[in-house]
């Protein structure tokens, strides 16, 4: 493609905010469904990975709204790839628990349980506690888990967030 053929098109009011959106939502759904399908259940940390897509999601249909407005559009891509890369910053964090470097949030451990209750109360405690561990790896693919997955994703939409922004109505970087 042509520079200037990339330039038309992220001059184009609704490709970008469009992309981002698009994506955030297909990346949520690959998710519910890997939940609801799949039987993969997420952590804690998977979860915030999610908040992510949908923070930019949102920019990404404000995007859309006041495409009209270019200063507005870029800015909210901006803050599009802003959101992914605080994506990538959860799912890095997440591959390094998964790869025991580091622990977890107090969340992704089991919870801790009073050694002075009775095993009734015992039973009716761990049967009332969902909980999934952080550092437990339930799918990988070549060696790469799905935090491992969403890192890559969510670190190149952010750089290409960023670097559309820095395109957009003719702006260039140096």
């Amino acid at each position: 493609m042509r520079a200037q053929s990339i330039q038309d098109a992220l001059d184009h009011p609704r490709l970008v905010p469009s992309l981002i959106l698009g994506i955030s939502l297909s990346a949520l759904a690959v998710a519910f469904a890997s939940q609801v399908w799949g039987g993969i259940q997420p952590c804690v940390l998977c979860i915030y990975q999610r908040y992510a897509f949908g923070v930019a999601m949102t920019f990404g249909l404000l995007g859309l709204v006041l495409g009209g407005n270019p200063a507005a559009r870029r800015a909210l891509v901006i803050l599009g790839g802003l959101a992914f890369l605080g994506g990538a910053a959860i799912a890095a964090f997440h591959v390094g628990v998964e790869q025991h470097w580091w622990r977890g949030t107090a969340e992704c451990h089991a919870p801790a349980f009073d050694p002075n209750i009775s095993i009734e109360d015992l039973r009716k405690q761990l049967l009332g506690t969902k909980f999934v561990a952080c550092d437990q790896i339930p799918w990988s693919l070549f060696g790469i888990s799905i935090a491992g997955y969403n890192l890559l994703l969510s670190l190149g939409l952010a750089l290409a967030c960023l670097w559309a922004a820095a395109r957009m109505n003719g702006r260039r970087l140096a």
